[in-house]
């Protein structure tokens, strides 16, 4: 993961924006009044204790999870309006590793990418030997550890034209590399003008980090 994608944005083309938001579940409140704003060019690292509500504010904003009151902004417009459009600028990986284990990496991308932005399969083993995972392009997922499980999901950002990423703890089985990578993956994504919203118990290393704390 020596290199990132080549892609760059405006940082003033797009912005999420939150307000108000509040949520419950089991008759518990996740939260209230939330409200924050996320632009090209920045991090934005979700922080809380388990069951604080970090990964239903992420499937909130990514139109999985409707169960809320509040508002979301996209780009000055109201999100619940615009999905369709806002998910071709959405790269969502979830706190499950989200592959398909019987199938291969070089398989996992190839059908990962077909739902987008379709790329041929010299883009594709760039990436995997670029997550370090030359050699493993064509085992069958189920045979890799935990760690290169989650390299190979990772794998789509360096596929990837969307603006945001919305990602739900994802160094989680990483080894001490793997982290190192990803937080530079970020870093260069936020530099070229694109957003970064992840949960994360990581102590991340990324200049101008904003973060969001939930309690």
């Amino acid at each position: 993961m020596s290199q990132a994608q080549s892609s760059s944005f405006a940082v003033a083309d797009f912005s999420l924006q939150a307000r108000g938001l509040f949520c419950e579940r089991d008759d518990r409140v996740l939260f209230r009044d939330l409200s924050f704003g996320l632009k090209g060019g920045e991090v934005l690292q979700v922080r809380g204790s388990n069951g604080s509500g970090k990964t239903t504010l992420l499937r909130i904003v990514c139109g999985i999870n409707d169960n809320f009151d509040g508002e979301l902004i996209w780009q000055g417009k109201e999100l619940t309006n615009q999905y369709e459009d806002f998910r071709s600028d959405l790269a969502y990986i979830g706190h499950r590793v989200g592959i398909n284990k019987v199938l291969s990496p070089l398989e996992n991308l190839r059908f990962a990418c077909g739902l987008q932005t379709p790329v041929g399969d010299e883009a594709i083993l760039r990436a995997l030997a670029l997550m370090g995972l030359r050699g493993f392009e064509e085992s069958q997922c189920f045979t890799l550890s935990a760690g290169q499980q989650q390299r190979v999901s990772l794998a789509r950002l360096l596929l990837s034209t969307a603006r945001l990423w919305v990602l739900d703890e994802p160094f989680t089985t990483l080894d001490i590399q793997g982290v190192a990578q990803l937080e530079t993956l970020l870093q260069r994504h936020a530099s070229a003008g694109g957003a970064v919203l992840v949960t994360t118990h990581h102590a991340l290393s990324i200049d101008g980090l904003k973060v969001l704390e939930l309690v």
